[in-house]
């Protein structure tokens, strides 16, 4: 695509419809926060010709206080409609999520609550470690362009400043245990046992979870899976020396036992970066376990605990996306079940 809907939504929302707002509601929009952000990989300069096969179009999010939404927000949305153009240098202004008037607008809030868990931004380490990472990227990514009382700027200032020490410590901590003892050893058991559908299964959250561990080396959030090694593309440290393990590892043709070693030297990279980091201590080489493997990231995990606060030992991170699919569950829920299955392109066959 040679220019991205961000940027053209971008000046549909400066030259149409911000000044039907100020015109029309100047209260409303001096509460409002405007700009792309959240789900979607145009939000994440991701957007590619297959991008377009659904909720594509125009698009402009809009963030309020809830109390606000609940009693403006509707109106809001049907006023804007008549004056809205059908499209907008070649995009249909209909044709994406908004409700057919580019614009979707949506309580802070309850915005914050079905991403991150919380209504607010974190001040505990309960806070940080209840927003499932993935989900914190819908709230710092995109662009704000208006946002007059600057509550939702000081919300992604705070998430876009990263996780305090102790709670990526915490992370790293149990991203080293999950990739550990219930992948590597996981996938060695599974082998020894001749069980590929587990030996699938584990290998592929480790490999996953090794990546993931990347990110939280460099400081920088991980995306939702399908961008995620698009982002590994550009960490500074850590893709060279993990990129040519991992693209062996995740080929088909590369056997359980190559995959298993490759899983083993993903461990080393990564704890060579935790000792050149500061993290964990210097350590001699530990070596392989004829049924256990190579538990190699267990011994940071631990390491790492040791250190910690002890009111952060028990926290346990939230590591899927929970809050979004409760949100998501109600919402199809609320739709007509053709509605539905056209959002899915879903159509019966002829």
């Amino acid at each position: 695509m040679t220019e991205s809907i961000v940027s053209v939504s971008r000046q549909f929302f400066a030259e149409i419809l911000l000044p039907i707002l100020r015109r029309d509601f100047p209260a409303e929009t001096a509460a409002t926060a405007f700009g792309v952000f959240g789900y979607g990989s145009e939000v994440m300069g991701m957007d590619d010709e297959y991008s377009s096969d659904h909720h594509w179009g125009i698009r402009i999010n809009a963030v309020m206080p809830d109390a606000l939404y609940q009693g403006r927000g509707r109106t809001i949305a049907q006023a804007v409609l008549p004056h809205m153009p059908e499209s907008y240098q070649g995009y249909d202004v209909r044709a994406g999520f908004s409700g057919g008037t580019g614009l979707s607008i949506t309580g802070l809030e309850s915005y914050l609550k079905t991403t991150i868990g919380i209504d607010h931004a974190p001040v505990s380490y309960a806070n940080w470690l209840g927003a499932p990472e993935e989900d914190i990227i819908h709230i710092v990514n995109g662009e704000l362009w208006l946002d007059e009382t600057g509550r939702f700027t000081h919300i992604r200032t705070v998430l876009q400043g990263y996780y305090p020490e102790p709670v990526r410590r915490r992370r790293i901590a149990h991203w080293c245990r999950y990739f550990s003892g219930m992948g590597s050893y996981a996938l060695k058991r599974a082998i020894l046992r001749d069980n590929e559908y587990y030996a699938t299964i584990v290998f592929s959250r480790a490999v996953r979870w090794a990546v993931q561990l990347a990110f939280m080396l460099e400081r920088q959030y991980y995306p939702y899976d399908k961008w995620t090694y698009a982002f590994f593309r550009r960490l500074p440290r850590l893709y060279a020396p993990l990129a040519p393990l991992v693209d062996e590892a995740v080929r088909l043709a590369t056997p359980w036992e190559r995959k298993l070693e490759l899983l083993n030297r993903m461990a080393d990279v990564i704890d060579h970066f935790l000792v050149v980091d500061g993290i964990i201590r210097p350590h001699p080489r530990f070596a392989e376990h004829p049924s256990s493997g190579y538990r190699l990231l267990e011994h940071a995990y631990a390491e790492i605990l040791h250190d910690l606060p002890e009111d952060l030992r028990g926290l346990v991170p939230v590591w899927e996306q929970v809050h979004w699919e409760a949100n998501h569950s109600q919402f199809v829920a609320g739709l007509e079940l053709d509605a539905w299955d056209g959002m899915l392109n879903l159509r019966a066959e002829l």
